[in-house]
C-alpha cells in the first residue's frame, strides 16, 4: 500500500484551522503556539510539520491542502 508524504510549512501557517476542519485524522493545532500540525500517529520523529499517511487519507490531505489560503501544505508520493 502506497504511503504519502504531507508537509506544512509552519512558519507561514495564518492557523485559521480549514485543513483541521477538512482532515482532523492528519492535521491537528499546535496548543503551544496555536499552529496547525501533522498528528502524532503520522509524524515523522518530532518534525511537528512533516508526516506520512496511508493512501486512504490521501484525499482527505489533498482537500485540507487544496483548501489552505496560504497553500503552506503539500501532498506527495513517498
Amino acid at each position: 500500500m502506497p504511503e504519502y508524504k504531507v508537509t506544512i510549512d509552519r512558519d507561514q501557517c495564518i492557523s485559521c484551522m480549514s485543513c483541521v476542519a477538512l482532515c482532523p485524522d492528519v492535521f491537528e493545532m499546535n496548543d503551544e503556539d496555536g499552529k496547525t500540525q501533522i498528528v502524532e500517529k503520522y509524524r515523522v520523529g518530532d518534525n511537528l510539520g512533516e508526516g506520512r499517511i496511508p493512501e486512504d487519507l490521501k484525499s482527505c490531505a489533498e482537500e485540507a491542502a487544496n483548501s489552505c489560503p496560504v497553500t503552506i501544505i503539500t501532498v506527495e508520493e513517498a
